[in-house]
């Protein structure tokens, strides 16, 4: 028998209280209540995964509005900026057209900076080889495989098609 301790804690633990196992049970009774133990505990399992799952994606998609917001931001920001960078060139004495120049230009500095990091990771990039030894490995053991022989007893007749 169990100790009581042991049936208290489970009880607080899964919120029921679990009876003592009388010893006249048949062996199929046994089974059949460990089988239902365990269907309830895998449903119990199912639904907590369900519960932190929600959660997750809750606070996923509440983190994925709130970049998308700040890029908002950010995206309406840069013309203001850029502006200001060109007239502050344009207060220490430069041309208005060259400081609109000077921030074009560092504008595309920037970009080309941006793809040539782009095409460095692009090159990185590589076939699945794991994969792809798998498929040849599966692909060679098929060849070899014959084909499960048929019995060459009855023959079916073939039915003559009418043509319309």
């Amino acid at each position: 028998m169990s100790d009581p301790g042991t049936q208290v804690a489970d009880a607080v633990r899964t919120g029921t209280v679990v009876q003592p196992v009388s010893t006249d049970r048949s062996i199929g009774q046994l089974v059949a209540s460990a089988t239902a133990e365990m269907s309830a505990l895998v449903h119990d399992e199912i639904a907590l995964a369900k519960a932190e799952l929600r959660q997750d994606v809750r606070r996923g998609a509440m983190g994925g509005a709130a970049i998308t917001v700040a890029g908002v931001f950010a995206l309406f920001s840069l013309p203001v900026l850029s502006f200001a960078a060109a007239y502050g060139i344009h207060n220490l004495g430069l041309g208005l057209a060259w400081s609109f120049l000077i921030v074009g230009g560092a504008y595309l500095v920037l970009a080309a900076l941006a793809a040539v990091l782009a095409l460095l990771k692009f090159k990185k990039v590589k076939p699945p080889e794991k994969t792809i030894a798998s498929a040849k490995e599966t692909a060679a053991v098929l060849q070899n495989v014959k084909p499960h022989p048929r019995k060459v007893g009855k023959r079916v007749k073939s039915v003559a098609r009418s043509s319309a």
